[in-house]
């Protein structure tokens, strides 16, 4: 699915999340950076937005790398990098998130941005996805999650979810021309878990530590785990 849509992806997102994902993603990295890691990864990097404002950001002798599946996304995170001026920063990795090719504890910080959903809504390998990426967090390091999330609030659940389903399905649908792929988005965007059941799937997994921050009146959240 994600193989068909890597040249609008960026396009679609920024249309369905009103441009706010942009500002989400900026608390991921300052969240991602805070403890001055020196080898840093984002997974499921898509077109590699968070990999770019990671390398943005951070310490010159900080590594970055971005993984991904889909062989497309990763070319489009391979341009955008090289149109930043970034790509020295950033080393790109085809990688299957249920056997990470990296050593127990190789990174101070994981990060993952709009990709945890894929990760663990409705699928079988989720622990075994959580599983691995607690493997290579380093101990004391953190993972940093933004992802949409349910809002607390009854009437504001029930108008994110309109939402979700009149503007997120149809016009990401029509921007990107897969509706396929967009009805699974916001269909997993609508049923995904609760803040505190995210908070003990992390814990489950092997983290010592979860704080939530809502966003949006909780339409979305910035977890942050820590080893």
């Amino acid at each position: 699915m994600f193989d068909r849509v890597p040249d609008r992806y960026d396009l679609v997102n920024a249309v369905v999340t009103l441009g706010l994902d942009k500002r989400w993603r900026k608390l991921a990295v300052r969240a991602c950076l805070e403890r001055g890691p020196r080898r840093i990864l984002d997974i499921c990097t898509g077109t590699g937005d968070l990999a770019v404002a990671l390398a943005e950001a951070a310490d010159e002798r900080s590594e970055i790398v971005a993984a991904d599946f889909s062989a497309p996304m990763l070319e489009e995170a391979r341009h955008k990098a090289e149109g930043t001026g970034l790509a020295r920063r950033v080393e790109l990795a085809r990688v299957d998130a249920a056997a990470l090719p990296f050593e127990d504890g190789a990174f101070d910080a994981v990060g993952v941005s709009f990709g945890f959903r894929n990760l663990t809504y409705k699928n079988k390998n989720r622990d075994l996805h959580l599983s691995e990426i607690a493997r290579i967090v380093a101990p004391e390091g953190r993972f940093v999650i933004v992802e949409s999330s349910q809002p607390s609030s009854s009437v504001f659940r029930a108008g994110f979810r309109l939402y979700l389903g009149a503007w997120v399905k149809t016009m990401g649908g029509l921007v990107s021309g897969q509706r396929g792929a967009y009805r699974y988005l916001a269909r997993s965007a609508r049923d995904f878990y609760e803040p505190r059941e995210v908070e003990q799937l992390l814990l489950d997994a092997g983290f010592a530590e979860v704080t939530t921050t809502p966003l949006l009146a909780g339409a979305a959240a910035l977890h942050v785990a820590s080893k």
